[in-house]
C-alpha cells in the first residue's frame, strides 16, 4: 500500500553516474521508493532509523550501502553472476537490501540477531518482490560456528556493527576461500590498521584495501575496508557469543 504522503526520494542519476558509473534504472528506483516508503511506515513499530529525510536517506542508506561494492571496483567478486553475499546485522537492512535491488542474480542472506528486524525485513523482500533472498536470526559468533553457513559466502557485507576487528572475527569464518569482507566505516586512522592488520592475520585473511571518500551531499568522510580470504580460519573463530566485543583481537 502506497502512503500518498511519503515524500519522493530524489533521482540523483548525474551523481550515481559520476560517483559511481551506475544510475538506478526504473524499476530500481521504484524499488528504492518502495524500501523508503516501508521503513517508514516500519518505523512506526519499530527503531530501524533515525534517517527519515528522503535525500539524507538517499545519501547515508541507499548510496553509502551500493558505494561499498561500487561496480567500478574491479576486486568486488561479479555480482551479477550469483554470487552469495551475506549482510551481517542487516538492521533495518543496510546494505543488503539495496545491493540485492542493483544485482537480482546475486543470493543475499539478511542477518540480524532482532526476530522483529527480521520479520520486518521479510515483508521488504516480499512486497519489493526480491528473489533469491533469505533471513536468518541469529547471532554472527553462532551461525559462523555451523556448518551449513561456515566458509560458504563469496562476499560478506559489514556496516555499523562494532570494532572493525570484531567485524572481521564475524565476517571471515562466513567466507569462502578467495571471499571478501566489506567493512563499512565513518572516520579510520593508521593506528586502527595495525590493530586490524593483527586480528585479519589470525583469521586467515589480509587486508586488500582500505578506501578513503566523501559523501556526495554532505561530504561527510567514510571508509570502506576490503579483506580477502586467503587461508582458513582456525576453528575457534568466531569465539562464543559476547567475547569478540569484550576481547577484541
Amino acid at each position: 500500500m502506497t502512503n500518498f504522503t511519503t515524500p519522493l526520494l530524489p533521482e540523483m542519476a548525474e551523481i550515481w553516474q559520476q560517483t559511481l558509473n551506475w544510475k538506478p534504472n526504473s524499476q530500481q528506483q521504484v524499488q528504492f521508493q518502495q524500501l523508503y516508503e516501508l521503513i517508514l511506515e516500519g518505523n512506526r513499530q519499530l527503531n530501524l532509523t533515525r534517517i527519515t529525510d528522503p535525500q539524507e536517506f538517499w545519501e547515508k542508506h541507499l548510496w553509502d550501502s551500493l558505494r561499498g561494492i561500487a561496480p567500478q571496483r574491479q576486486f568486488i567478486p561479479s555480482l551479477q553472476e550469483g554470487a552469495s553475499v551475506i549482510d551481517i546485522g542487516t538492521g533495518a537492512g543496510f546494505p543488503g537490501v539495496p545491493v540485492r535491488i542493483v544485482a537480482p542474480n546475486c543470493k543475499i542472506t539478511l542477518l540480524d540477531s532482532t526476530k522483529k528486524k527480521i520479520t520486518f525485513l521479510e515483508k521488504v523482500l516480499t512486497e519489493l518482490a526480491l528473489t533469491n533472498a533469505k533471513t536468518i536470526v541469529g547471532r554472527a559468533e553462532e551461525i559462523g560456528q555451523q556448518s551449513q553457513y561456515r566458509q560458504t559466502y563469496d562476499l560478506a557485507l559489514i556496516r555499523a556493527v562494532g570494532a572493525a576487528s570484531v567485524c572481521a572475527e564475524y565476517a571471515l569464518p562466513l567466507l569462502k576461500q578467495g571471499g571478501l569482507a566489506v567493512i563499512y566505516r565513518g572516520n579510520w586512522t593508521e593506528e586502527e590498521t595495525t590493530a586490524l592488520q593483527n586480528a585479519v592475520t589470525q583469521l586467515g585473511g589480509v587486508i586488500e584495501s582500505i578506501e578513503r571518500f566523501s559523501t556526495p551531499l554532505s561530504t561527510s568522510i567514510r571508509h570502506c575496508l576490503y579483506l580477502r580470504k586467503i587461508a582458513n580460519t582456525p576453528a575457534k573463530f568466531p569465539r562464543p557469543a559476547g567475547i569478540p566485543t569484550q576481547k577484541p583481537l
